[in-house]
């Protein structure tokens, strides 16, 4: 088969399909290597001041940031002061208040001893006190009763109050000095029990 080129474009060899050209455009000397050279350099300079133009602003944005903060920090510590000021008031108030309270426990913890045992006393037939000593851990009670099973039903109402850890006897003996009756002195050491 033979081909005929009909457009008059010689065809270029070992390449297939019509060649295809690119326009281009000169623009000639633009002048010396000299004035290419200061280009450069203009352009270099005018990028080089927009970046520190830049760095410059961000500086300055950073400097007001850290006035800022170190304003708000004047500020926190302020109140940080008055507020552990406050605080050690506070402290100061809760341990007087502790004391108070102590000293009325202490105030009322006789009271209400001496209250629990008259009520004891009172609740047990045929049995008088003569004298009673708070130790601290102990009680010392001296008395009197009609009978000794009077002795015994005081110590078991004692044991019934839940104060006392243990109740001992020390003594108990038979009164001679009174004739009209039969009476008993007896001595009891009472343990306080621990709360």
């Amino acid at each position: 088969m033979i081909r005929i080129n009909l457009l008059g474009v010689p065809k270029p060899k070992g390449k297939k399909g019509p060649a295809i050209s690119m326009p281009s455009f000169e623009l000639g000397n633009l002048g010396g290597p000299m004035l290419q050279i200061a280009v450069v350099l203009i352009i270099a300079v005018l990028v080089n001041g927009g970046y520190w133009y830049q760095l410059d602003r961000e500086k300055k944005s950073i400097a007001a940031s850290m006035a800022k903060a170190d304003q708000k920090n004047h500020e926190l510590a302020d109140i940080k002061t008055r507020y552990m000021e406050r605080q050690r008031q506070a402290d100061a108030y809760k341990r007087r208040v502790d004391v108070i309270d102590q000293l009325r426990n202490n105030q009322t913890g006789p009271v209400s001893l001496m209250a629990m045992i008259g009520d004891t006393v009172n609740g047990t037939e045929a049995v008088w006190l003569n004298s009673m000593q708070d130790q601290g851990a102990n009680i010392a009670i001296d008395g009197t009763a009609l009978s000794s099973d009077a002795v015994a039903n005081l110590i078991t109402n004692l044991q019934k109050t839940g104060y006392f850890g243990n109740i001992e006897i020390k003594e108990s003996f038979q009164d001679d000095t009174i004739r009209e009756m039969q009476a008993f002195q007896f001595t009891l050491t009472c343990a306080k029990a621990k709360s």
